[in-house]
């Protein structure tokens, strides 16, 4: 599958150090943009950045907390510093945490949401000043891109993940009404889509099967497996697997779709 529109292309990504955020930071570099990572692992983002050189790549990456708006100014202004302009946002940081709901305490709450909904919030900001300043790549084409990363467990109930991380399916479920009212707020200049993957086998989910195997007094691996065993496709989902979605928001062929929260979860979830 080629996004020939994609070469040249500026791109950051927070969250980029590992996981998914990573995943893409090579899909992109494989169809020849440029990237600017941020995260808040600064060893681990540098690292990422390295990596992508040695390989050819056209990288930045620098310390991001997303919960921080002069982190996340500072992260579009090298990108413009660098490169003139940015094309594309991928709000991707974000955190877990497996706790039962009367456990949870305000701190943890205000964490999450700090995390995921703020600092959504506050890259989608940066990259939008941005970019709605900026001529697009060519005519008729939007002036930028913004992609944000929810859930499938900010759509349903999830039973039985549902009690034990309430906090983190209102905080996706949250990154989705904010991708909705920012794609009306910015059209038709730049379009906003959020991809919503499923189990997707990152650092990420192991930390969720640790906790919620411990918690349930079950075999470490366990939640993993009777997770992936619902999956209609058969396997667990891999970062790949959503960098795939995330080449094509990126791209040209997408310039018409907005407001958009896709699923890409196997057939986990049918909405």
């Amino acid at each position: 599958m080629e996004h020939p529109s994609l070469q040249g292309a500026v791109i950051a990504i927070t969250g980029a150090g590992r996981g998914i955020g990573l995943g893409m930071a090579r899909a992109f570099a494989r169809h020849g943009a440029r990237l600017v990572l941020g995260d808040l692992d600064e060893a681990g983002v540098q690292a990422a950045a390295d990596a992508l050189r040695a390989e050819g790549a056209s990288v930045l990456a620098q310390r991001l907390d997303v919960r921080s708006a002069a982190d996340n100014a500072a992260l579009v202004a090298a990108a413009v510093a660098r490169w003139g302009r940015l094309d594309v946002m991928v709000c991707n940081a974000g955190i877990m945490q497996v706790k039962p709901m009367l456990e949870l305490e305000a701190a943890d709450w205000d964490r999450m949401l700090g995390v995921n909904v703020t600092g959504v919030f506050l890259s989608l900001q940066a990259a939008a000043r941005q970019m709605l300043g900026q001529t697009p790549k060519a005519e008729g084409r939007p002036r930028g891109k913004i992609l944000t990363v929810a859930s499938v467990a900010g759509r349903y109930g999830a039973p039985p993940l549902a009690g034990v991380m309430p906090h983190y399916r209102a905080s996706k479920a949250a990154v989705i009404s904010l991708t909705q009212s920012a794609s009306i707020s910015f059209a038709p200049q730049l379009t906003v889509n959020a991809i919503c993957p499923g189990i997707v086998d990152t650092a990420m989910w192991d930390g969720i099967d640790r906790d919620l195997t411990a918690l349930q007094g079950r075999p470490r691996g366990e939640a993993w497996r009777q997770r992936v065993s619902g999956v209609p496709m058969g396997r667990a989902q891999t970062a790949e697997d959503v960098a795939q979605l995330a080449l094509f928001l990126a791209s040209a062929a997408s310039d018409y779709m907005s407001g958009q929260s896709l699923n890409i979860d196997g057939g986990l979830v049918q909405s």
